[in-house]
């Protein structure tokens, strides 16, 4: 009699991670995310099969952070990766989207790069910046850097550009600065001639980046949220045990060797089980309470939403 209900115990569970599974298989996840060295782990898991391996169907859609939210607006994507003050923008905006996973933090991989002549940033008053958008990274980024120098966007002149081009535009000389980051600060890091760097998130800690969600699709289908935070976590897995190989993989997504980019994604910190329960226990709700603040100030928001209904720790437990 026991033996019989052990067999039926087994026969039950099998039957329930069957269902979940193939949940997870019918359920289609769209993904939008850019060059960026740190959603990298992502794209290896969706070339490499760990996705699939998790039961599920992931696109893996390449989108400007500057018109992001509007994908998940329409629909055409149920999750985002995006750094965690643009949820502020985009959540105050009347898009919700709760974060699930800590992605990244960047070691230097964000950065300001000068003419030879600017040796401060408040030499940068009145100059010409390359930089995205309001309500992206490098925007968020350049503002937190002249608010911690006593200045704001009102003091500099702004040339509205992607990151990537305003990194090709400062190395052709044109512009007195640049925001940006990897992999294409690499490119001035290489041509000093063309100026310097003169701070990075080293100087200036303010970018991270996690995986968000819709509330919609995260209510709807949170067994395959919970196959996207684990299939994360073994994408970083497979870089530790298959470095080689994951590193040509993740460069080839952005046109990169191997070795190249290996060496951008030196400038940063993938974020593991660990450093992501301990970022989802107060270093988030620290950091966007902060930010939302300079949102507020730059003019970037008119509100700032309730920074608790910005995320959901459970999936990483």
């Amino acid at each position: 009699m026991v033996k019989q209900i052990r067999q039926a115990a087994a026969v039950a569970l099998m039957l329930a991670m069957g269902s979940t599974l193939a949940q997870a298989e019918e359920t289609p996840v769209a993904i939008g995310i850019s060059g960026w060295t740190g959603f990298a782990p992502l794209t290896l898991a969706d070339k490499a099969g760990i996705f699939k391996k998790h039961g599920l169907a992931v696109e893996v859609k390449m989108i400007p952070q500057s018109s992001r939210h509007l994908a998940v607006a329409s629909g055409t994507i149920q999750c985002a990766a995006t750094t965690v003050e643009t949820y502020i923008s985009w959540n105050a905006a009347g898009v919700p989207i709760k974060q699930i996973v800590q992605l990244d933090k960047s070691y230097g991989a964000d950065g300001l790069a000068v003419r030879s002549g600017i040796n401060s940033i408040r030499d940068l008053k009145g100059k010409t910046i390359g930089v995205d958008a309001p309500g992206t990274s490098p925007y968020f980024a350049l503002a937190w850097i002249l608010d911690k120098n006593g200045m704001t966007m009102k003091d500099v002149r702004l040339a509205t550009m992607s990151p990537q081009a305003a990194a090709q535009a400062f190395t052709a000389g044109r512009n007195d600065a640049a925001m940006s980051y990897e992999p294409y600060l690499s490119s001035i890091r290489k041509q000093p001639s063309a100026g310097k760097i003169i701070a990075t998130t080293l100087d200036y800690p303010m970018v991270m980046d996690t995986l968000g969600c819709t509330p919609t699709f995260l209510k709807a289908h949170p067994q395959a949220a919970k196959a996207l935070v684990e299939s994360y976590f073994d994408a970083l897995e497979m870089i530790k045990q298959q470095p080689e190989k994951s590193y040509e993989i993740m460069g080839a997504a952005v046109k990169s060797s191997g070795k190249a980019f290996a060496e951008s994604a030196g400038y940063l910190r993938w974020q593991g089980r660990e450093e992501n329960r301990a970022f989802f226990n107060g270093g988030i709700q620290r950091f966007s309470d902060e930010a939302g603040k300079l949102l507020l100030r730059a003019g970037v928001i008119k509100t700032v939403p309730d920074i608790n209904s910005l995320y959901d720790a459970s999936f990483v437990q």
